[in-house]
């Protein structure tokens, strides 16, 4: 069976996007099979994998509403061995739908059980809140990703998420582990990057992935052309971090590149 994993943090702007889509596009090059779900309204890793938000008829918001099956969600996109669950600006409103339904925290888990055996990994975008969709999200998932960013607020909000993941762990969720936290937009010319490395490591120690991604001006390109830094530019030093943050995932779950 696959192995799913969210990739949360309620803060916007810490690369969470980027790392769904660039760790999707980094395993697929590495021979793994890979769904990335879009579980966020602004469809940015959507768009980001080539495929087209105006034309998405169904997607993570069918899927969430139990109206399909998930197979029937899924697209392929431009990176290879990488499928996609698109998203759309309709997935804003299922928080207010699934608010009166049972089981509305594990509507996602239960969507997407039939399918969890095609793939080595199911990567879940996270919207950038600790609302239904976050912890749909999180029930669902093995384990879970918490990119943060290298400046002054990264840690503000941290022990919120935390709070949220071991509640998830005691109501819904037992099994559900912290894969580990991604340190994002670290700059080395910068103080304040290398003391925010300095804090998390000491405060999270083995939490802490050793691979940081660096600030990169084609990481931050690669979103507006719908293609994944792999495929935008595979000699950019975004491009080496992130094939470097799945290798060291791999190791992690024991499995060979």
């Amino acid at each position: 069976m696959g192995k799913t994993i969210a990739i949360a943090n309620q803060k916007g702007g810490v690369g969470k996007t980027t790392t769904t889509v660039n760790l999707a596009a980094s395993l697929g090059v590495l021979e793994k099979k890979v769904l990335l779900i879009d579980a966020d309204p602004q469809a940015n890793a959507t768009s980001g994998l080539g495929v087209d938000v105006e034309e998405v008829t169904l997607g993570s918001y069918q899927l969430l509403e139990h109206t399909c099956p998930a197979q029937q969600t899924i697209v392929p996109t431009n990176s290879p061995n990488v499928d996609l669950i698109p998203a759309h600006i309709d997935l804003v409103a299922i928080e207010i739908e699934l608010v009166d339904k049972d089981n509305r925290e594990s509507m996602l888990k239960a969507a997407i059980a039939d399918i969890r055996d095609q793939y080595d990994y199911i990567l879940i975008d996270c919207a950038p809140s600790l609302g239904l969709l976050t912890l749909n999200a999180l029930t669902a998932a093995d384990s879970v990703i918490i990119p943060i960013q290298c400046e002054y607020f990264a840690l503000e909000g941290l022990g919120k998420l935390l709070n949220t993941i071991k509640s998830v762990q005691r109501i819904h969720n037992p099994d559900l582990d912290i894969e580990g936290m991604l340190l994002t937009m670290y700059d080395s010319r910068l103080r304040l990057s290398n003391q925010v490395v300095e804090e998390v490591r000491k405060h999270f120690a083995d939490m802490v992935f050793e691979t940081i991604i660096q600030r990169n001006v084609r990481l931050s390109e690669a979103p507006s052309y719908g293609e994944s830094i792999i495929k935008y530019d595979a000699s950019s030093k975004g491009a080496a971090n992130y094939l470097n943050m799945a290798n060291e995932l791999l190791q992690k779950n024991k499995q060979t590149v």
